[in-house]
C-alpha cells in the first residue's frame, strides 16, 4: 500500500538529521576509499564531515562497519514490503524481480560501484559483516515469503527463493549486461533451469 500523497513529509528537523547521517556516510566512504578501511578511524571520518565524533555514534551506533552500510538498515523493511505490497495481480517472483531491478541496478550503475565492492571483498572485517547482513536479510525475506504463503517459517521452498534473490546482485555484478543478467537469473526461477545451448 502506497502512502497517502497528501500525508506531510519529513519535517525540517528530520530532513537535517537525515543530510547529517548522509554527510557522515560519504566522508567515511570517500576516505575508506581512498586510504583503506583499516587506515582511517572514527575521528578522522568525523573530521571530514565537520562533526564531532559522539555526532558519528549518534548515527552509526552500530559500529564502524555500517559507515559503509549506511543504506542496510532499510533493506528488511523493504525486502518485507517487496513481497507483502505487491501490485494487483503480481506474483511474488515478479515483485522481487522488479524490486531487484529498482533497488540494485541503479546501484551497481554508480561511477564506483567496483570500487566499493573491492573495498568490501578486500577487508575482513566488512566481509565479515556484509556476510551477517546477507544472513539476517534471507531469514527476513524468508520469513515474509513463509507468511504471505500460510506456511510456517523455516519453510525449505521459501528458504531457497530467498536465498537465491539475494544471489542475484552477487551473480550479476561484472557482467556486461547486468539487467539482462538479472532478467536471466528470474527467468531460470520461473522456467527453471535448462543446459546452456539446448
Amino acid at each position: 500500500m502506497s502512502a497517502n500523497p497528501a500525508s506531510p513529509g519529513p519535517g525540517r528537523r528530520e530532513r537535517k538529521k537525515a543530510a547529517t547521517r548522509q554527510a557522515i556516510a560519504d566522508a567515511a566512504l570517500r576516505l575508506f576509499l581512498e586510504r583503506g578501511y583499516e587506515q582511517v578511524s572514527v575521528r578522522e571520518v568525523a573530521e571530514e564531515a565537520d562533526v564531532s565524533p559522539t555526532t558519528v555514534f549518534k548515527h552509526f551506533p552500530g559500529g564502524k562497519e555500517t559507515l559503509v552500510f549506511d543504506q542496510e538498515e532499510h533493506t528488511d523493511a523493504a525486502l518485507v514490503a517487496a513481497v507483502r505490497e505487491r501490485r494487483e495481480g503480481e506474483g511474488v517472483v515478479d515483485a522481487l524481480h522488479r524490486y531487484v531491478r529498482e533497488t540494485w541496478l541503479p546501484h551497481a550503475a554508480h561511477p564506483r560501484h567496483a570500487e566499493f565492492h573491492e573495498l568490501i571483498d578486500t577487508t575482513p572485517a566488512l566481509r565479515a559483516y556484509s556476510e551477517r547482513m546477507w544472513v539476517r536479510h534471507t531469514d527476513t525475506l524468508s520469513a515474509a515469503l513463509a507468511a504471505e504463503s500460510g506456511v510456517p517459517a523455516g519453510d525449505l521452498a521459501c528458504d531457497a527463493l530467498a536465498r537465491f534473490v539475494l544471489e542475484v546482485p552477487a551473480l550479476a555484478r561484472g557482467r556486461a549486461d547486468r539487467g539482462g543478467a538479472v532478467d536471466a537469473l528470474f527467468g531460470m526461477l520461473r522456467e527453471g533451469w535448462r543446459a546452456p545451448g539446448a
